[in-house]
């Protein structure tokens, strides 16, 4: 699907929630006895209780700007088009906060360009990103704070993407169930460059019919006319909200909401993330008529381009949705999907392409960092044997870069050696000429590198930490 791609998906800043215990607040007993470079806290200016007419004042308020840049602190990210990194940004902002405050609520807050970043995907092509300055982050983050309670009560249930208490597991188990309960064709509907294609006035009406105050409204709308800066030359959108801000995950929910409902007035079985869309239903007839009513639909009434190649109507065994697939049978599992396997193998043969003078022990942290992030997103698979061929796989990985590493075939027997292996099984090593690859799945090099070797290393297992991950669950 396009859009919001798993990468980036699993990287999303997740909703900052108020602190309880009376407003209790760790973080700012820290700060005040840090003293100066940390980030204070101003009194609110405003009560809670402002109306829906004067949500720009609930924006600013210090507590909702504390937790905005709490936020974006967490999510790291690099500097926008003004260079301006996070830890600089901390000891710029109690300088600077009071004037942007007086900027936000006299209406002359003007965002700067977002910085263009290009994504490889894995079948080719890129991803755009629009990476805002990190101020322009936090007054975003502060306005989803505001917004988010308005607006997400009333997003259907079938949506999943950039929700409080709602996750990926969750519209993968839900598309599961679908299956299983005899609905075994799927309308893959796939958004032709969503975020790039979204019609400002089309949004924004979406947005006018809940919020009234015209103020939050313009700064809105600056935000997605906000250029985007490629090369040190800034251009101009008419179109589009750029994934790489807080706000973008939100404006995309308030869009397609309408799609939902109307999906539910059919009474459709749905999940849609973000612009990721499933439909189930019980026979390709019927796959193919929601698909040309759906196309008719986000053309027609939200101005969208449905991606004719992309999108089908076919077995969930042949589709992958937010990385997983599903097996073939009346009960299905879960299962990965073909891309989610190659880039994974491809992320790894970049970690293991920059070994050259690092120690293996090194490079296996890297490496566990890198796994226990993508079981942790994927341990809902109920196919564990993929795990045991990628396991299988990594050690040959690290097995052909250790003899790389030992560099002659000498010290090679000399390793395989000291690693307990019998010497009349190693003495054709001296006079071998098989590269590195080939000599990764000989027997004795196997026995020498083997399970035991990597566990003394401290190489994650993926089938291990799967079955615990799975018994906890």
């Amino acid at each position: 699907m396009s859009g919001c791609g798993l990468e980036t998906r699993m990287k999303m800043v997740q909703q900052n929630l108020p602190y309880k215990n009376g407003g209790h607040d760790p973080e700012r007993e820290r700060n005040s006895r840090r003293g100066t470079g940390a980030l204070q806290v101003y009194p609110a200016s405003t009560g809670s209780n402002a109306t829906n007419a004067s949500l720009m004042r609930e924006v600013v308020q210090a507590e909702t700007l504390v937790r905005a840049w709490r936020a974006v602190r967490r999510n790291r990210g690099g500097p926008g088009v003004d260079g301006m990194t996070i830890e600089a940004f901390e000891s710029w902002w109690p300088k600077n906060r009071q004037r942007i405050v007086d900027e936000l609520l006299a209406g002359t807050y003007q965002p700067e360009a977002v910085k263009r970043v290009e994504i490889p995907k894995s079948k080719g092509g890129v991803r755009v990103l629009g990476v805002p300055t990190v101020l322009d982050r936090v007054v975003q983050q502060a306005i989803v704070q505001v917004l988010t309670p308005i607006f997400d009560p009333g997003f259907s249930e079938h949506s999943y993407g950039f929700r409080p208490g709602r996750s990926a597991h969750g519209a993968v188990l839900a598309v599961r169930e679908y299956a299983a309960d005899g609905y075994r064709w799927v309308v893959d509907v796939d958004l032709k460059t969503f975020f790039d294609h979204v019609n400002h006035d089309v949004l924004m009406g979406r947005l006018a019919r809940r919020i009234a105050d015209k103020d939050l409204l313009r700064l809105i709308r600056r935000f997605l006319r906000a250029g985007m800066m490629t090369g040190g030359i800034v251009s101009p959108r008419t179109a589009g909200t750029p994934q790489g801000g807080p706000l973008s995950p939100l404006l995309s929910n308030v869009l397609l909401d309408e799609w939902d409902k109307e999906l539910e007035r059919r009474g459709h079985h749905f999940v849609r993330y973000a612009d990721d869309c499933n439909i189930y239903v019980q026979s390709r007839r019927a796959g193919e008529r929601v698909l040309a009513s759906c196309r008719r639909f986000l053309e027609q009434r939200l101005r969208l381009i449905v991606n004719e190649e992309k999108s089908a109507v076919a077995r969930p065994s042949t589709r992958t949705f937010l990385g997983y697939s599903m097996t073939a049978h009346r009960r299905p599992k879960l299962r990965l999907g073909p891309d989610s396997t190659k880039r994974l193998k491809d992320r790894l043969r970049e970690i293991l392409r920059r070994t050259r003078g690092r120690s293996l022990r090194t490079i296996v942290f890297e490496l566990n960092q890198y796994l226990r992030g993508w079981l942790g997103y994927f341990r809902l698979i109920e196919t564990p044997s993929v795990l045991k061929k990628l396991q299988s796989w990594i050690q040959r990985k690290l097995r052909c870069y250790r003899i790389k590493q030992l560099r002659r075939a000498s010290q090679l027997f000399w390793e395989l050696k000291r690693l307990g292996v019998p010497v009349k099984d190693l003495v054709w090593l001296l006079s071998t000429s098989r590269g590195p690859w080939r000599l990764s799945r000989n027997p004795q090099v196997h026995q020498g590198f083997g399970p035991r070797y990597w566990a003394n290393l401290g190489l994650f297992h993926l089938p291990n930490s799967w079955r615990r991950l799975a018994s906890a669950t």
